[in-house]
């Protein structure tokens, strides 16, 4: 139309915008900016989000009245940003409905409360410091990079969906957990992502800000493309793995009457012909309990199961254990999330229990007070293991077996005292259904891979099967909800583990602190300079 304008929305407009709203409706767009950015990680990657999330976190706590408000403002976007990444949570209370479907408001309110409080911690960080856009961007990536550690421990812990995952759609920039882990990739993520806030402001911090964090991505993706250029795809000579995937629905799972049907299919999957021209498997291997009883104590399935054995090797599979012996009267019934080794005479060589165990769903915290059932089968809470440790099974380098989520938690998969050669993930993800969970499940397990530079075999009930190298990439795959096997050579360690392998989380948190006391610094020195300026 004549006379009519174009606006262009620069980041200093759109900052002005995003100020000059009304205290509900700039919460509302925080809380669907945060949940836009979970489209960032897997299954779909539109990192780009990420921008828009951080940038107007920044602009808004900066912006923010006071403290308080900028506190409120950050929740609003944390809980936005935890009830999109774990809204797959509420599907396992939907297996059961008659039983636990009246929790799913309850259950994804609490997650938004609590998860949210992590959002509004960071928002605050970047309220209380000093200076311009810039700083406080740093000091944001800091705070959120420190607090994704340590929602990693506190409260037994739960590293779902850290930041640095998002890299996981290309293997080049995921190597970058190698050196610094995925806290370290999280740090530079977010410190890329909420540089472009600063440019807001005049001045040329904004500017070496953004341009310094894309380069650091640079780097990290050129340095982990040469780091693949040279990868050894050494595989271990002999062993064959067959990762079986039974795809039975979870609901149906631990129903008496399937039983033998379900316990007889995933042994027919094992005994499958391997595809023309492939080697037969030396190893098999089921899931998270894919054996729904206390199979290590029923003879009659454990010849069954030995005789679908191949011939010097073992059947691993995920069983409940019964740690009390039956002989023991008197003693506390106690059961186990476990992993048993079966060879071919139907003897059990060793077993783990899983030590890391699901709040609500294998044990219920503060039992005492409140009045709700576990939400796996059973009245008894799992008890836990004692940690990681090294398996020593026939024909295969050690193990370090971790079942379910026990993957997600980096620098906590392996035994520090004797390392294993590979790591052998059994998992259930099939009271998630076909929702992102299974997928953001499997991207942790290839970034353990890249961290440890230490190959993953993974089995899991309903998807995502697979194998991964030890430098993240997938060798082998079932996709989730396929009912079928997987055969798979097992790759050799990286000959030369990175040095988070090494040192563990103290890199990405010692890096976290110095580029939030960066900000911090950088800040009181442009507050200081704009002050001398003022006077003179």
């Amino acid at each position: 139309m004549p006379g009519s304008r174009l606006t262009v929305l620069t980041p200093a407009r759109l900052r002005a915008r995003l100020s000059a709203m009304g205290r509900w409706p700039a919460r509302a767009l925080l809380f669907a900016l945060g949940a836009g950015m979970v489209a960032a990680l897997a299954p779909t990657h539109q990192v780009y989000l990420l921008i828009l999330g951080f940038s107007a976190l920044v602009w808004r706590a900066a912006d923010a009245p006071g403290p308080r408000a900028a506190f409120i403002d950050g929740w609003w976007f944390g809980a936005g940003f935890f009830t999109a990444g774990l809204y797959w949570i509420a599907f396992a209370l939907l297996v059961y409905p008659d039983r636990f479907g009246w929790l799913v408001p309850i259950a994804i309110t609490a997650l938004a409360v609590g998860f949210g409080l992590f959002g509004a911690v960071a928002a605050l960080a970047v309220r209380l410091s000093p200076g311009g856009l810039a700083p406080r961007a740093a000091v944001l990536a800091g705070t959120w990079t420190l607090l994704e550690w340590l929602r990693g421990w506190v409260f037994t812990g739960f590293s779902w969906n850290p930041v640095g995952s998002a890299w996981a759609f290309h293997d080049a920039p995921l190597q970058g957990a190698a050196w610094f882990g995925v806290y370290g990739l999280s740090l530079l993520t977010v410190l890329a992502a909420a540089a472009p806030a600063a440019l807001a402001e005049p001045g040329r911090g904004a500017r070496v800000l953004a341009g310094g964090a894309l380069a650091a991505l640079a780097l990290v993706a050129a340095g982990g493309a040469a780091r693949l250029s040279g990868a050894d795809a050494a595989v271990v000579d002999g062993v064959r793995l067959r990762l079986v995937q039974p795809a039975i629905p979870q609901a149906q799972k631990w129903v008496r009457d399937l039983r033998e049907s379900h316990m007889l299919d995933q042994i027919d999957l094992g005994l499958a012909p391997p595809g023309a021209g492939d080697p037969a498997p030396t190893h098999v291997i089921w899931a998270e309990t894919a054996a729904p009883f206390f199979i290590g104590d029923d003879s009659t399935w454990l010849r069954r199961v030995g005789a679908g054995t191949p011939a010097g090797g073992v059947t691993i599979l995920g069983a409940p254990r019964l740690v009390t012996p039956p002989d023991a009267p008197g003693a506390p019934y106690e059961i186990a999330n476990a992993l048993l080794a079966i060879d071919p005479n139907g003897a059990v060589l060793d077993h783990f229990d899983k030590f890391h165990l699901v709040p609500f769903g294998e044990y219920v915290p503060l039992a005492d007070w409140l009045p709700l059932d576990k939400i796996t089968p059973g009245t008894v809470p799992f008890t836990p293991g004692p940690g990681p440790r090294a398996l020593d099974l026939p024909g295969l380098p050690p193990v370090s077996p971790l079942i379910c989520y026990e993957i997600i938690f980096p620098h906590a998969v392996v035994d520090a005292e004797r390392r294993a050669q590979w790591i052998l993930n059994l998992t259930n993800d099939g009271w998630y259904g076909k929702t992102a969970g299974p997928h953001q499940h499997f991207t942790a397990a290839r970034l353990r891979a890249v961290e440890e530079g230490l190959p993953v075999a993974r089995a899991a009930f309903t998807g995502i099967s697979g194998m991964i190298d030890p430098y993240g990439r997938v060798t082998a795959q079932l996709g989730l909800g396929e009912k079928g096997f997987v055969d798979a050579d097992l790759p050799r360690p990286a000959p030369n583990p990175g040095l988070y392998a090494r040192l563990g989380n103290a890199v990405p948190v010692g890096l976290a602190v110095l580029v939030a006391l960066g900000g911090l610094l950088g800040g009181f020195r442009g507050g200081a300079r704009n002050r001398d300026r003022n006077r003179a």
